[in-house]
């Protein structure tokens, strides 16, 4: 019996579009996380009789025919890269963009990789560094005895140096923008991989056309909406629900069958 079947990848649809919910709500307080949406399409359908073909030898083409669809399947898990609202931290290193644009990091392998938590901090030579102890790129590198950092919203790093009345101009954070942020590879620890669905990047400098601003004392938190995600938990919840109603519902019409032929 097909429905087994049908209802069968039903439940493994709603169950994976459940693991995405779960994963948005217990990243609801993670700087910069953005919610996932889990996106199904139908499989192949069964065609029992052809729409088009006449019935019989100079008959009119058949206006309908007979298609049974084979159930669903998990097309996609979409990475929603939607603006996250921006809380005040008062940390002089605590960067939020508002807007599009990525921090650029380089890992201890050397490699590039790219993120919108801009919780960073000094590391043991001054480096600009993000909580894991990544470098931020351009490199950035603070005097010892700096006492007070400003950074405007271009991303321009002036830092107050004991014994100067002027502020000094250290350098300037870039941003980078890809065509697809969708298709950039999440690695966990807020970081980003570029990838062939994300494109090139594309760098450029805070506040210009095509890239967000760069607010100090600030982090940008995340995108999940508690309310949206409960409800659409409820919603997955109750069609797992109906899909196990069906099979157990083709399961009684067998057993029935089966009766009877005894």
């Amino acid at each position: 019996m097909r429905a087994l079947a049908i209802a069968a990848t039903g439940m493994a649809a709603q169950q994976t579009n459940v693991e995405v919910i779960a994963n948005n709500i217990a990243n609801i307080n993670t700087t910069s996380f953005k919610r996932a949406r889990a996106e199904f399409s139908d499989l192949l359908y069964q065609t029992d009789r052809a729409a088009g073909v006449p019935n019989a030898g100079g008959g009119n083409p058949v206006p309908e025919g007979t298609r049974i669809g084979l159930g669903t399947r998990t097309l996609g898990v979409r990475n929603l890269h939607l603006q996250g609202p921006l809380e005040q931290t008062g940390n002089p290193l605590d960067l939020a963009i508002n807007g599009r644009g990525w921090f650029q990091i380089t890992n201890p392998a050397g490699e590039t990789l790219y993120t919108r938590a801009g919780s960073f901090n000094k590391g043991p030579n001054g480096e600009l560094v993000t909580i894991d102890g990544y470098i931020v790129e351009p490199a950035i590198n603070f005097p010892a005895d700096t006492i007070d950092i400003s950074i405007n919203e271009s991303g321009e790093i002036y830092a107050q140096v004991a014994g100067q009345a002027e502020p000094q101009l250290l350098g300037q954070l870039t941003l980078v923008n890809f065509a697809n942020d969708a298709g950039l590879e999440p690695l966990g620890n807020n970081l980003y991989r570029e990838t062939v669905a994300s494109g090139a990047p594309t760098e450029g400098t805070a506040a210009d056309t095509g890239f967000g601003k760069i607010h100090q004392r600030y982090l940008e938190g995340s995108n999940v909406d508690p309310v949206k995600e409960l409800t659409e938990l409820i919603s997955a919840q109750r069609a797992y629900e109906m899909n196990s109603k069906i099979i157990q519902a083709a399961d009684e019409m067998s057993s029935t069958v089966s009766k009877g032929i005894r």
